[in-house]
């Protein structure tokens, strides 16, 4: 799904964004329900970037990348944690990309979600470079999903990876 975000473009950079798990939902330009083999998964785009909140019997997921005034906690480039009865896996990259590159990108990346059923994008008005979008999927009981951040004005787009599973009890556990 596309749409157009209605609040004006900032120019934020790269390096203000941040990391939060746990947030309580934010309030969301747009917002994408979708269900994955038993998994309820929101998409939800803020003004300042992205929330994701992930609900199934194993618990709940709040992931936040956004630029949030006073957060302490920076993008981080990695990070795995347990999380309820779930391995959480995050991954982030800073692309830096030549003006004609990155509008290139930019476009590739807003169709290939635009069009997907479980995808989100986001364009801000003023800039059509300018872009959030995400894209969840499910595969082999796990959900994944991927997000970008478009920075036009400085060339760069931040990409991340979450992977969530449930976790498996080893069997001396049991």
């Amino acid at each position: 799904m596309l749409t157009t975000l209605k609040t004006s473009y900032t120019d934020t950079r790269a390096s203000d964004l941040a990391w939060a798990l746990g947030r309580e939902p934010l309030p969301a330009l747009s917002v994408l329900d979708v269900e994955l083999g038993g998994a309820h998964v929101q998409l939800r785009l803020l003004g300042a970037s992205h929330q994701v909140l992930l609900e199934d019997e194993a618990g709940t997921c709040s992931e936040t990348v956004a630029c949030i005034p006073g957060s302490s906690t920076p993008l981080p480039l990695g990070v795995a944690k347990r999380l309820d009865d779930w391995e959480y896996e995050f991954a982030a990259r800073v692309e830096v990309l030549s003006p004609g590159s990155f509008a290139g990108r930019a476009q590739e990346l807003i169709a290939l979600v635009a069009d997907h059923p479980n995808g989100l994008a986001g364009v801000f008005p003023g800039s059509p470079d300018a872009f959030t979008a995400l894209l969840v999927q499910r595969h082999e009981g796990q959900v994944h999903w991927r997000t970008w951040h478009a920075y036009p004005q400085e060339g760069q787009l931040v990409a991340t990876r979450t992977r969530v599973a449930a976790r498996i009890a080893h069997p001396s556990a049991r």
